[in-house]
């Protein structure tokens, strides 16, 4: 009896809140999960998201699953906006009462520092310069001393688009390190992917791949390269669940290498391979994603590349990532085998 008691309270006192909000702001206000409030008019809401034009901000773009939207009252909105009475709007008010409204007219229109960068207003202005594609910017940095002084710095993007049949998705990513101020790794990578599903189990893709490397090393000289690659490839999907996802397929590769030592050359040439891509959602927010290719060339070593990555959302906004990558006998014939582990931090939009 006690608790049904208290809920029935709790509930009164949070509908007197919202009925206050109401009653006295005639703006509709945009909430947040966070508590954060902005005041504006709804513009439209469908498709999951909320369009807000705030007073303070501009127009924002909102997933319906991040905040919620108060009405205004029109009573509300009509005593606000009702002419001024005759000695106010001349200014003759006592100069204690004019002081008065002046001040509270300053604190209405007040934006603070916490108002401008709350990660949930950051979020929605990236989101709606980005519009419908969505993304993460993530970087990482270490500074080692012992025998040597070692620094590594990483910063990576990404954005991403889907669509009923489609998925898009563009990474960009630069690697620096250096022990005893000799640069070891100065690396600009780019490279971005298309999927397109024919129906539930078959797909197509094509990933274009760029890597420009200033600190590589061939036969004890020094070796700037460019290399691109380019992915054509089909698969099936195995596994098809909200919740989990297994790809396998076939691709033709192609390869154009342009060294700089020990003599400047380009070479070309196109090399078969398999791949397998997971996605999985797994409790406490995180998601598990893996893609392997191994290359089968004949007469040489067998070349093949892993990344796995584990990723944990901290917040709304804010994510953290634990990645594996691998890569051994690539094809190309310059480009530097390596494996890495790298703690990321992430800020999603």
């Amino acid at each position: 009896m006690r608790s049904w008691f208290g809920a029935v309270a709790l509930s009164l006192v949070v509908a007197g809140v919202r009925a206050e909000d109401i009653a006295t702001n005639p703006r509709d206000t945009l909430v947040y999960k966070d508590g954060d409030r902005v005041q504006g008019k709804l513009v439209a809401e469908d498709a999951g998201t909320i369009v807000f034009k705030s007073d303070r901000f501009g127009e924002l773009r909102v997933p319906a699953a991040d905040a919620v939207v108060i009405k205004a009252d029109p009573s509300a909105a009509t005593t606000a906006t009702r002419p001024l009475p005759p000695v106010e709007a001349e200014g003759l008010l006592p100069p204690k009462k004019a002081a008065k409204v002046a001040e509270e007219r300053a604190e209405e229109e007040r934006v603070t520092i916490w108002e401008r960068f709350s990660p949930s207003l950051l979020t929605a202005k990236v989101r709606n310069f980005f519009g419908p594609w969505h993304g993460r910017l993530q970087l990482s940095s270490e500074i080692v001393s012992d025998t040597a002084e070692r620094h590594n710095y990483s910063l990576e993007g990404r954005l991403q688009r889907k669509w009923e049949r489609d998925d898009v998705q563009l990474n960009a990513r630069y690697d620096y390190a250096d022990s005893n101020d000799v640069v070891t790794t100065d690396v600009l990578r780019a490279s971005g992917s298309w999927r397109h599903d024919f129906n539930r189990r078959l797909f197509a893709q094509y990933r274009p791949t760029t890597e420009w490397n200033h600190a590589s090393v061939r036969l004890g000289v020094p070796n700037d390269y460019l290399l691109l690659q380019q992915e054509i490839g089909l698969g099936y999907s195995v596994l098809v669940r909200p919740t989990r996802k297994i790809r396998l397929g076939v691709s033709q590769n192609l390869f154009d290498t342009w060294n700089t030592a020990p003599t400047s050359d380009h070479t070309s040439h196109g090399v078969r391979s398999l791949f397998e891509e997971m996605e999985f959602a797994l409790p406490w927010r995180m998601n598990l994603t893996q893609r392997g290719v191994w290359y089968p060339v004949p007469n040489e070593p067998d070349g093949w590349e892993n990344t796995i990555e584990l990723n944990k959302k901290l917040t709304e906004t804010l994510s953290t990532s634990l990645r594996h990558e691998i890569r051994r006998h690539n094809p190309d014939g310059s480009a530097q085998d390596y494996t890495r582990l790298k703690l990321l931090l992430g800020f999603d939009f």
